[in-house]
């Protein structure tokens, strides 16, 4: 499995439902455990600054990874990006072959 961040930023209309925001996750979360059962979720956070959310999960690959980023942006996200996050002591690894 490869680790992924999901970096979301909120559209503006999604940005105001501020008491409706535990309601609206859990309706994001059913939808990525059913369409993309083998991710594996690891952190959520709520950030201050250019993106609303960052979500930490495991995914088989960069395809799995787009439809997590597709299904945000069908539900309300104004951008959303998965990024491939590769484990610090394996970027040591690869520096040191160079």
């Amino acid at each position: 499995m490869k680790t992924f961040m999901l970096m979301t930023k909120l559209s503006p209309e999604e940005s105001r439902q501020v008491k409706e925001r535990a309601r609206l996750g859990q309706e994001w979360l059913s939808q990525v455990r059913e369409k993309c059962p083998d991710v594996k979720f690891i952190a959520h956070y709520a950030l201050l600054g250019a993106y609303d959310f960052v979500t930490l999960y495991e995914a088989p690959d960069e395809e799995v990874a787009a439809k997590v980023s597709m299904i945000s942006l069908a539900n309300g996200a104004m951008q959303a990006e998965s990024w491939l996050a590769i484990p610090y002591k394996r970027f040591v690894e690869l520096a040191n072959q160079i």
